[in-house]
């Protein structure tokens, strides 16, 4: 009670700080409540995952899969995720990445995954009134352990991860159609140099062409939102990636 009672003190300073600044606080309230929120799976693992493919997560991400306390299974992570959007006003979705589906205990790898992977997780989002975005897990495989992907200068590496892409937007478009709100399906790429390169053109003409073959599909706009998220060259502008140029 008394944790509810500094609470609602706080709140009422708070009011009344941004009513003498001008701000309509109930009318931004209001307004807030009306855009979801897409809650990340991985904050739930710490990017482990559910397949089974051996692989450590790698890629230089801050993180190591391994904190106490993490869910181990799909359910667990459901059961979390309940638990955190409890808290949390208004109705919200949740971002999945493929390397979350449910693979019965088998190894399918990235270039194999299907919409029936993620059934239980279309089930339960639609059981709570949930909406579900995706993205393609470009990292944490040995296929990615060299920092590249769709702009890999091997081939056969390049197309596994076009072939991933592409999946994943069947797999959104997938769930926007059952739950009735699109999925907003992001691509990311990791791709990067930490330092300049000597061929800085290749890469990006790679990274085009494949982007070419990953979005020639057209997929209705009603059950799919597509977004591309360049890491690699954000990261550069930070100092931490070298990117392409």
């Amino acid at each position: 009670m008394a944790h509810t009672k500094s609470i609602t003190a706080a709140y009422r300073l708070a009011h009344e700080r941004y009513s003498a600044l001008g701000v309509d606080v109930d009318r931004a309230l209001k307004a807030l409540a009306a855009i979801p929120i897409s809650l990340q799976c991985w904050q739930g693992d710490d990017v482990g995952g559910f397949e089974k493919l051996g692989t450590s997560i790698g890629g230089g991400l801050a993180v190591t899969g391994n904190y106490p306390g993490k869910a181990r299974t799909p359910d667990e992570l459901r059961a979390d995720l309940e638990k955190a959007l409890s808290f949390i006003p208004g109705r919200h979705r949740v971002n999945l990445h493929a390397m979350y589906g449910e693979f019965g205990g088998k190894k399918v790898d990235r270039d194999e995954i299907e919409p029936k992977h993620f059934k239980n997780w279309i089930a339960w989002a639609k059981s709570r009134g949930l909406g579900l975005d995706f993205n393609p897990t470009c990292f944490a495989h040995p296929k990615a352990a060299d920092g590249f992907t769709l702009s890999h200068r091997n081939k056969s590496i390049r197309n596994f991860w076009i072939e991933h892409c592409r999946r994943s937007r069947e797999i959104g478009a997938a769930m926007g159609k059952a739950l009735g709100t699109p999925c907003v399906t992001n691509v990311w790429i990791p791709d990067g140099y930490k330092d300049t390169p000597a061929d800085r053109q290749g890469p990006r003409e790679r990274l085009a062409a494949a982007l070419d073959e990953v979005f020639k599909k057209q997929l209705p706009a009603k059950h799919l939102l597509d977004a591309v998220e360049a890491e690699a060259l954000r990261h550069r502008r930070g100092k931490l990636h070298g990117g392409f140029a």
